[in-house]
């Protein structure tokens, strides 16, 4: 599990990096009007993804239990089915996008001729791209309901390459416009479905096409739509705060407040990394061992995610001053610094979130989002009337400490240990709050870095006296540790 859960944190890792080299070549072939639209483009299809209507997820789920139950005929037909779902509602949404984009292009966007004529002739690869996204979900599910994410990320990366490097080739070598640029985006992302495609049939054993079987896609859209219905309320709660600050105090205070967003919410990456390890596991295995594995999970999740937390936390305001100024860091650092709570309890809702929609009913799950949604809104909009940015950075944090309190209550499991160790870590975390109002990170850098340091090196080593599961965890990975590193030495004296 640990190795799946590095595997999956390197795949999330890789992609931002290819990102951040290749925007400024986009912007310098394109000019930055085009590119505008192509974030646009690709956003707007990030918003289609609502038609996979929670098939993926879905298929993942009934192919890993089938996997576990050895019934290879149940995989394909859950895999076909989940596939030609998707294929469907992605030729509706393509045709919508595509006719929705001609109006939008024509009555509403303010640009010049010449660039309206380059969305025209991109607007049928932009319908074709929708399709392809949604059947290579259903690709990426089937390779994770088998636990096999060395292959999944593989294939990503080899996609997320080409989906940075091929676009910008053929701006460079065939013409900078807009529908060379997504024509060759959509080229690519054919290209790394059909990579998927080649690799979930190889894994799952498909021989043949077969046709949808309407049992097993009631089963799939019962599942999926509860599934989807979780995903659009975590969409609403993550981008609520910012567009009631917006209305409430204007775009100045948006900055302030998404800029250390942006930054922190990167720490989810860890999280994620488990989560989407543990999907396929919980769905596969008993309840009882769920239960083990979940509260198993929490206890290593605190231990490695709390001192990231810690340092993230006091290191963040002498970063920003570095990377943004200093004008804008002093506004936007204490914001940040509870925003890095908000995160990290978000990280320990999501794995217990997955054991409800896994083990008991996605449906619980979902509810339990849209109860807390209105007095989500109504806190919000108190918080920031009265505090600005940092009332709406807290309630965000008091939002995700009740959601994570509701979904441990749903969880059905012996929740006083877990509740009593994700106590002691949040502790710490308050103590690295307080800490970093005391200290003058600005003028005392070194010494900041330092207190983060010791405050990480301590939480570990509270990890390591109180969690038996962390200390034999941490004992049989430094073990391994020593053998790699003896063997590696024998192998060069053998040499």
């Amino acid at each position: 599990m640990v190795r799946n859960v590095a595997i999956n944190f390197i795949g999330l890792i890789l992609p931002t990096f290819v990102s951040l080299a290749t925007v400024p070549a986009y912007i310098r072939l394109v000019g930055v009007e085009r590119y505008g639209v192509i974030s646009l483009v690709w956003t707007l299809i990030g918003y289609f993804s609502i038609l996979d209507l929670g098939m993926s997820m879905a298929a993942q789920h009934q192919i890993a239990k089938a996997h576990a139950a050895g019934d290879a005929d149940r995989r394909a037909r859950v895999f076909w089915s989940a596939v030609w779902l998707n294929f469907a509602t992605g030729v509706i949404g393509g045709l919508s996008i595509y006719f929705g984009a001609f109006l939008y292009t024509a009555y509403v966007a303010h640009s010049a001729p010449a660039l309206q004529h380059e969305v025209y002739r991109a607007l049928p690869w932009l319908a074709l791209a929708i399709p392809i996204a949604n059947v290579s979900w259903v690709f990426a599910g089937a390779i994770n309901a088998m636990e096999r994410f060395g292959v999944y990320n593989a294939n990503q990366t080899v996609g997320t390459f080409l989906f940075q490097l091929l676009p910008l080739g053929a701006a460079c070598f065939i013409a900078p416009n807009l529908q060379t640029v997504i024509a060759a985006a959509v080229v690519a992302r054919l290209l790394a479905a059909l990579l998927l495609a080649r690799a979930s049939f190889r894994l799952l054993g498909i021989r043949r096409v077969d046709w949808p079987q309407r049992r097993v896609a009631g089963g799939l859209f019962r599942f999926g739509g509860w599934m989807l219905v979780s995903s659009i309320t975590t969409m609403l709660t993550d981008s609520l705060d910012r567009v009631l600050l917006g209305a409430h105090l204007g775009a100045r205070f948006v900055t302030y407040y998404t800029v250390p967003q942006n930054l922190v919410t990167r720490l989810n990456m860890f999280p994620n990394a488990m989560v989407r390890t543990l999907f396929p596991r919980l769905s596969a295995i008993e309840r009882g061992d769920a239960h083990s594995m979940v509260a198993t999970s929490l206890q290593f999740l605190n231990g490695v995610f709390t001192p990231l937390a810690l340092f993230a936390m006091l290191a963040l305001e002498p970063f920003l001053h570095v990377w943004i100024g200093s004008d804008l860091a002093v506004a936007s650092a204490p914001v940040g610094r509870i925003l890095v709570i908000a995160v990290w309890l978000v990280g320990q809702a999501s794995v217990t979130r997955i054991l409800i929609q896994s083990q008991i009913d996605p449906a619980t799950a979902a509810r339990a989002g849209l109860c807390q949604l209105p007095f989500f809104v109504a806190l919000l909009w108190y918080g920031i009337e009265r505090f600005g940015p940092v009332g709406a950075a807290s309630v965000v944090a008091l939002r995700s400490l009740v959601d994570y309190t509701v979904l441990l209550w749903m969880s059905r499991v012996r929740a006083k240990p877990i509740a009593l160790d994700m106590l002691a870590h949040l502790a710490f975390l308050i103590a690295g709050l307080v800490l970093a109002y005391l200290i003058d990170a600005v003028n005392h850098p070194v010494q900041t870095i330092a207190a983060a340091l010791l405050l990480a090196l301590a939480n570990v080593e509270w990890s390591l006296l109180t969690r038996p599961a962390v200390r034999a965890l941490a004992s049989a990975l430094t073990q391994k540790f020593i053998e790699r590193i003896q063997s590696h030495l024998k192998a060069r004296s053998d040499a």
